[in-house]
């Protein structure tokens, strides 16, 4: 008995009716007609947990060859990898969808670094597989097989872990395309290693630089400094993932200069010359660099190539010599965690003295209507605007919010961070004037 399917690519696939292991069986066979006797062990046994996390439905849309033929390509690529490199091949098979190939060492944000990577060229992603396996391998990389299942905490057969993906796109046959997304993914996951590799050692840097705060206190206001430790405390705490850090001097000619070999994660391997982005700023706000204050905290003009494709966060701490005066800063890109995101301001220092002090200014009777909707407000702003917005532009903006109430009307709030590079608009209006049209015209 067989199934007759089309694929979503309307190529038609011929599948083994029956079960989803006997399925998976026939493919593993499959691979093992494909071994050569020069080749490594174990490559039928690793179809079988390539295509063990694959829905049945996804499997059973594709023919036992394209399968066989798919896990026996993302095998033979593995069977030479340098130690600390990433293989990766993207190719078009003779029908149905492209594929990327990545072998590389088991790290955190693997996926969703790639899928990052492919939506910028367009790609659209149909299916995935992300096993993680355990190998064997010489001294020069070459593969001698894979290693049996074992806890990491056990492992002292010199076996390693490493991440292999599976990932079918859009069909694209243009060689000059297809090896621009594997010279692209080469450069992610080269991103992914050194942020993953230096993260203890930015950890470290953010918790040398808190103890450095408490020791010797800069020349700021006392509840800026305890709450600016504070946060530190708090993005030490597993609430920031850490992508880059460096160490910055603050020359008397205004030029703020890289120290040398200070570097990590994504700073790691950039130029050594004064800051671009800073040189470029208007003088008026490259002035903001040597005023009394503790924290920069602001938006990188860079996206981020790791985990999520947005802006990367910054954090900047100055730096102070004896006499009081800014000498340079800390500079920390990575982006908040999610929960940066959900918990309530309240719980979050800095944020926390924001929503006290605009409460406190509005005077409203504690747990009146208006103070229970301001304090709304303030819970659900944006909160990235919340955290780079000064006390008095928040304080205006929420008032402001607050005297619409139920009317109907059309507002525009515009809030430009302090560097100017970037502007938040929140656009109010009636929920029944609300579609996507105008969402889209509003855009």
């Amino acid at each position: 008995m067989v199934d007759f399917v089309v694929d979503d690519q309307g190529v038609p696939a011929i599948v083994p009716s029956g079960d989803r292991r006997d399925l998976i069986d026939r493919v593993a066979a499959r691979v093992a007609d494909l071994v050569q006797p020069t080749d490594p062990p174990g490559a039928d046994e690793f179809a079988r947990a390539l295509y063990e996390q694959i829905d049945e439905d996804e499997l059973r849309v594709r023919a036992v060859d394209d399968l066989a033929a798919a896990a026996f390509e993302l095998w033979r690529l593995a069977e030479q990898r340098a130690p600390g490199t990433a293989r990766v091949r993207v190719y078009a098979p003779p029908r149905g969808h492209s594929v990327v190939a990545v072998v590389v060492d088991d790290m955190p944000f693997i996926v969703d670094s790639i899928t990052m990577a492919l939506d910028r060229h367009d790609f659209g992603v149909h299916l995935v597989a992300h096993p993680i396996v355990r190998v064997r391998r010489s001294a020069t990389g070459e593969l001698r097989g894979l290693a049996p299942d074992a806890a990491p905490a056990a492992d002292d057969d010199g076996a390693l872990l490493e991440s292999w993906t599976h990932i079918e796109v859009d069909r694209e046959t243009s060689a000059e395309i297809l090896d621009d997304v594997r010279a692209d993914l080469e450069r992610v996951l080269r991103d992914v290693r050194v942020a993953t590799t230096d993260w203890l050692e930015m950890l470290a840097a953010l918790q040398q630089v808190t103890r450095d705060l408490e020791h010797s206190p800069p020349p700021v206001a006392a509840d800026e400094l305890h709450e600016g430790i504070a946060l530190l405390h708090w993005l030490a705490d597993q609430h920031f993932t850490f992508l880059g850090y460096r160490n910055y001097d603050l020359h008397p000619d205004g030029a703020l200069c890289p120290v040398a070999g200070s570097g990590l994660g994504l700073l790691r391997h950039a130029p050594e010359r004064p800051s671009a982005s800073f040189a470029s700023l208007p003088a008026e706000v490259r002035a903001k660099a040597r005023e009394r204050t503790l924290l920069v905290l602001t938006k990188a003009n860079a996206r981020s190539t790791v985990h999520r494709p947005t802006y990367l966060d910054y954090v900047g701490v100055k730096r102070y010599d004896g006499r009081g005066n800014v000498v340079g800063e800390h500079r920390f890109l990575g982006l908040y965690t999610s929960s940066a995101y959900t918990r309530s301001p309240r719980d979050v220092p800095v944020l926390r003295r924001k929503v006290t002090r605009v409460i406190e200014r509005a005077g409203f009777i504690p747990a009146s209507h208006d103070q229970k909707d301001l304090a709304q407000i303030l819970e659900t702003y944006p909160r990235d605007d919340l955290f780079q917005i000064d006390d008095d532009h928040l304080y205006d903006t929420a008032m402001a919010i607050l005297r619409l109430g139920g009317r109907r009307r059309v507002r525009l709030f515009v809030h430009r961070e302090p560097y100017g590079r970037f502007v938040s608009c929140l656009v109010f209006l009636p929920r029944d004037r609300y579609t996507t049209q105008v969402r889209t015209r509003i855009g």
